[in-house]
């Protein structure tokens, strides 16, 4: 009884930790909605990794000075987590938002815990265990519910456009980000996530320069330069470092698993900014999703005998280099 309790209160920060994150994330779903008109998909990615990048410097630049011995030989790695899991993740979904509707895009966003269990099982063996896809295909029913309001036939008119595999793409790609996260250099958290900002700023570029030289780029007047304070201080800095925390503290199989708080909360934010009703479809859309994440806590293997706390999720752990 003491060990189970034990477990349970060093997870706990975890699920404050990746329930916030989902909660950024869909502040950052709704400011993409108003994104257009305020700001170009490129400009608000450049400008919330600037935003980030400048935060962090009074905290962060004197460990990252310190560490970049153990950082260096991990420069490419770095580069391509950053450009790919934030850079080319944050294009991607800004530009779809354009293309699609809210429904797609909720829908693929609930994909990212299956990709994140397929990929480790590909990339790494991990083995999926039952309770956990009983909590992905609970979360998923849940996140289905909520994108499509109760009403399943909307599943059987939806068009594939160019907005759907763009956001498809997106989240591919940070699921790729996600089962990497526990392989990262030996360093702190706050050095390793001050480099990938700097990497994400800098490959944010290129697709700027490229939306000016287009004449696309819209530059922000006084609401966009809220929405960019927002997704800079918030989804960019806040969120990316409390969900690599939760995933170091119970795995990116368990920790993906929150991804579908997002059109939750997305739909919450939505009653309380928009106006738009909170009926039984959202409440039981809420209880599947917190259920399919109960599942996969409850139902997942006993660790083993003497396993530290914070190793607890071996089943899902891959190594760190």
């Amino acid at each position: 009884m003491a060990e189970r309790a034990t477990r349970g209160s060093s997870v706990a920060p975890a699920y404050l930790l990746l329930t916030l994150t989902a909660l950024l994330w869909a502040g950052n779903a709704v400011s993409s909605r108003w994104a257009p008109g305020h700001v170009s998909p490129q400009v608000i990615t450049t400008l919330r990794w600037a935003v980030a990048c400048t935060a962090l410097a009074p905290f962060a630049a004197r460990r990252l000075v310190a560490e970049w011995p153990l950082l260096r030989p991990h420069w490419l790695r770095i580069l391509l987590m950053g450009g790919l899991g934030y850079t080319a993740f944050n294009c991607l979904f800004y530009t779809a938002g354009v293309h699609t509707g809210a429904v797609n895009l909720a829908l693929f966003q609930g994909a990212i815990p299956v990709l994140v269990i397929l990929l480790n099982r590909v990339a790494y063996r991990v083995p999926v265990t039952a309770g956990q896809m009983i909590g992905v295909v609970l979360t998923l029913i849940g996140a289905g519910i909520a994108a499509t309001h109760g009403d399943w036939s909307v599943l059987t008119r939806l068009d594939f456009n160019r907005g759907d595999v763009l956001v498809f793409g997106a989240c591919l790609l940070y699921a790729g980000y996600t089962i990497f996260l526990p392989t990262r250099p030996k360093v702190t958290a706050l050095a390793f996530f001050a480099a990938m900002a700097i990497a994400a700023f800098v490959t944010s570029l290129p697709p700027l320069a490229v939306e000016w030289a287009t004449g696309h780029a819209v530059w922000p007047g006084l609401a966009g330069w809220a929405m960019v304070a927002f997704v800079g201080l918030g989804p960019s800095l806040m969120a990316q470092l409390f969900f690599m925390r939760g995933v170091e503290l119970i795995g990116p199989n368990r920790a993906g698993l929150f991804v579908n708080l997002v059109p939750i909360f997305g739909a919450g934010l939505a009653v309380l900014l928009v106006g738009e009703p909170f009926g039984a479809t959202q409440a039981v859309a809420l209880a599947l999703v917190l259920g399919g994440i109960a599942c996969a806590e409850r139902l997942k293997p006993a660790p083993a005998a003497g396993a530290t706390p914070e190793a607890a999720y071996s089943q899902t752990r891959t190594r760190r280099m």
